[in-house]
């Protein structure tokens, strides 16, 4: 999140950082979230500048779903596997219920907080369970649990969500002012501490997703003209560091890769991979073009800032 960029609502209801330590303590991340804003939280600044991680993830809250409450911030984690979520499940009211009766009952009772991401992080442990990965064997947190099976995996959720909102009765669509809205942006991430794997994807044919954006390089320096603000440095053709944000963290235009709509992005041993995520609402043109309306009525798309030069 660029703090010093005044153009829209920042994200201010709570935040969430997990990180993994030594292996010596055990493969689960450490969690650290707080409901006050992210820029306000001392405690925040005090830990990040004496807490080093090969793997981290962060997140900011704008409440959507789910009171304001520790229980509702990112990221959830259960044992190794960390996730998050930035976006919304479509129809989510009608939805939930039927999500949460489809769960084996470990899934279900792991859901702690009120939101939809945190329900959906439950499918993904249900569905990573139905493929015959148990998350919470010893082996599989210890080493792993492979980026391929990790995105299978985030496929399956996807689909079984997109199941859930198409069995929604039409009654009930009818029934709600001006119609439901049924588009789920679904940018996921999730990591077992060895890969990660994340979404950006639509629920639509028409919408654009939120917008996600990659970049690589040596190292991640502060810019000692202006503090707090960083830039990527390439010494080489190599990635020590692989960065993952719903938006550019600095105004470099080149050192930003936008994530193409409907793709999953993984990450295995700095190696990053884009894959296209083939249903019903994926469009092999690429010169096909997207309405950003929804993710920008979302405040949750930066694509257009980008373009003129963010």
């Amino acid at each position: 999140m660029n703090l010093w960029d005044t153009r829209r609502p920042h994200n201010g209801d709570g935040f969430g950082l997990g990180y993994y330590t030594s292996r010596a303590l055990g493969p689960a991340p450490c969690i650290f979230t707080s409901t006050i804003p992210a820029w306000n939280c001392g405690n925040l600044l005090r830990i990040s500048s004496k807490t080093t991680s090969n793997l981290i993830f962060a997140h900011v809250r704008a409440t959507t779903e789910g009171s304001l409450s520790d229980s509702n911030c990112h990221p959830f984690n259960h044992n190794s596997l960390m996730w998050m979520h930035n976006g919304g499940i479509g129809g989510w009211k009608y939805v939930k219920r039927n999500l949460a009766m489809g769960l084996g009952e470990r899934w279900f009772s792991s859901v702690g907080g009120s939101t939809d991401s945190e329900w959906a992080f439950a499918l993904f442990l249900d569905v990573l369970d139905r493929m015959g990965y148990d998350p919470d064997s010893t082996a599989l947190n210890e080493t792993g649990f492979g980026h391929n099976t990790l995105r299978k995996a985030m496929l399956g959720t996807i689909k079984r969500i997109n199941q859930l909102i198409a069995e929604i009765p039409d009654k009930e669509r009818k029934e709600v002012e001006e119609g439901l809205d049924c588009r789920s942006l679904l940018n996921f991430a999730v990591t077992d501490g060895h890969s990660v794997v994340c979404t950006r994807y639509v629920g639509s044919k028409t919408d654009e997703a939120a917008s996600l954006y990659w970049s690589s390089g040596t190292s991640w320096q502060e810019d000692k003209s202006m503090k707090g603000r960083f830039r990527m440095e390439r010494r080489d053709k190599g990635a020590d560091i692989v960065l993952v944000a719903s938006e550019p963290l600095t105004f470099e235009r080149d050192d930003w890769v936008i994530v193409p709509t409907n793709s999953t992005l993984t990450i295995h041993k700095q190696a990053v991979m884009i894959h296209p995520i083939i249903d019903e609402y994926y469009n092999s043109n690429p010169s096909y073009t997207r309405s950003t309306g929804l993710a920008v009525s979302k405040g949750l798309d930066s694509t257009e800032e980008q373009e003129i030069g963010k």
